[in-house]
């Protein structure tokens, strides 16, 4: 482990979220990490969007290239000038944290529920999420209400999937990301670029009776498939 001022690795060791965490105990182990470590050893898929969690807490962090494993010439990334770390609630240090005031004003307009699963959940377990990506809408206005939605961690987690996986996360269509089951799953007319439409259910307590006959009911065939066949004949 490289030699840091205090308050720097105090810096550090304040950040909590699993992705940015990981990064960052690879470089202090290791003195840096490459986009191919943090493809084959960690699973992210995005190098750039694992970085810039990092960044988006205050923490510099310098680019290069080294080698990779077939010889060609890949990304790798550092910690830089420890003086140039910022306030990670800050303005100019990019995203700013969600406040606790807008998850509550999410939960008093509509009430403690996961935006995607339409679920009822624990007001604990529920995070604040911008309903265009950050790094596509960039910052909104904490009071414009509307532009945020809440999301179970696992949806929270589909979403950053999906959204990072679709053609708009270069062009940055901010129009786009609008009219995306990802922002408003009520209203959409596309699915990460998809000309594709999408519903979410969510089985719990008595229900659970209800998907086990469903999936007795579907034998070799899938859920999905059952399902759309009984919508049908209900709708026909």
């Amino acid at each position: 482990m490289m030699d840091h001022p205090k308050d720097f690795l105090a810096l550090l060791e304040s950040v909590t979220a699993k992705r940015p965490r990981t990064v960052i105990q690879h470089i202090l182990a290791h003195g840096y990490v490459t986009s191919q470590e943090l493809k084959d050893t960690y699973g992210y898929n995005h190098p750039p969007r694992a970085i810039r969690d990092v960044r988006e807490y205050g923490i510099p962090i310098v680019t290069y290239r080294v080698p990779g494993k077939d010889g060609r010439s890949i990304a790798a990334y550092k910690f830089g000038d420890p003086s140039e770390a910022k306030d990670p609630l800050s303005k100019s240090s990019g995203r700013t944290a969600l406040s606790k005031a807008l998850k509550q004003a999410l939960i008093e307009m509509y009430g403690p529920i996961c935006f995607v699963y339409l679920e009822k959940m624990d007001e604990a377990v529920l995070q604040v999420d911008h309903r265009v990506p950050y790094e596509i809408g960039g910052e909104c206005d904490e009071y414009d209400v509307e532009q945020f939605m809440l999301l179970s961690p696992s949806a929270n987690r589909a979403k950053s999937w999906a959204c990072e996986h679709c053609q708009n996360w270069e062009r940055k269509d901010a129009d786009l990301c609008l009219r995306c089951f990802w922002a408003h799953p009520e209203d959409h007319d596309h699915v990460a670029g998809r000309f594709e439409k999408m519903i979410s259910i969510i089985f719990t307590g008595d229900e659970i009776e209800v998907y086990d006959k469903l999936i007795r009911l579907a034998g070799e065939k899938t859920a999905q498939e059952t399902i759309k066949k009984i919508l049908r004949e209900y709708l026909r």
